[in-house]
């Protein structure tokens, strides 16, 4: 488990200015704590902590020399430039159910004979003790075919006892179709068309 360091930030402290200072601000909440915690991290530790864990993941969260459990509930970018602006952790309490998401992750898509794969569902919602808690599924496409689906009922996380899946079991969560967004050119157009390339 990682674990990301962090400081007490000061309300009277605007969000914009400490970003400006090179910080992602964030929250700790739980059932234990008496108030939530207002925090401030590195961006260079947030970045790499971000390039292995994402929202689902459980991690350390090191406060002041402090060590909290969290599940990162929710990752704040702004969709502009992309910075990371805040992170919404839980602290997790051993014996207490939480809600979480884990995300679908493909595996062997470069062994797909045709057809592209269709994510319909990017990430299963659950419920579980922080003991099960994972942040991705894996779904192995590498020998579907045109026509193929993997319903949430399919998922290995489905049939795990200590985990509650949220999700309809009969939703799609990844599908193979057939290419239809191009039409297919008639001869004479596909040769002007490659001249036309060759051209340029």
């Amino acid at each position: 488990m990682n674990t990301l360091k962090a400081e007490k930030r000061s309300l009277e402290v605007k969000a914009k200015k400490l970003r400006r200072e090179g910080y992602v601000v964030g929250n700790v909440f739980g059932k234990e704590l008496k108030d939530s915690i207002p925090v401030m991290m590195k961006k260079g530790d947030v970045a790499r902590l971000l390039k292995t864990d994402h929202k689902g993941s459980q991690i350390m969260l090191d406060v002041d020399g402090q060590s909290y459990d969290v599940l990162i509930k929710s990752v704040d970018v702004n969709t502009v430039s992309r910075v990371i602006e805040s992170i919404e952790f839980q602290a997790l309490v051993s014996n207490e159910m939480v809600h979480s998401v884990a995300e679908v992750i493909l595996v062997n898509h470069d062994k797909l004979a045709a057809g592209i794969v269709q994510v319909e569902l990017p990430e299963i919602s659950y419920k579980a003790l922080p003991a099960a808690l994972v942040d991705h599924v894996s779904v192995d496409v590498g020998s579907m075919k045109i026509g193929d689906t993997v319903r949430v009922k399919d998922l290995d996380i489905f049939s795990d006892k200590d985990i509650s899946i949220k999700n309809d079991p009969e939703a799609i969560v990844v599908a193979v179709t057939a290419v239809h967004n191009a039409a297919v050119p008639e001869p004479a157009e596909a040769e002007a068309d490659a001249a036309g390339e060759a051209d340029k």
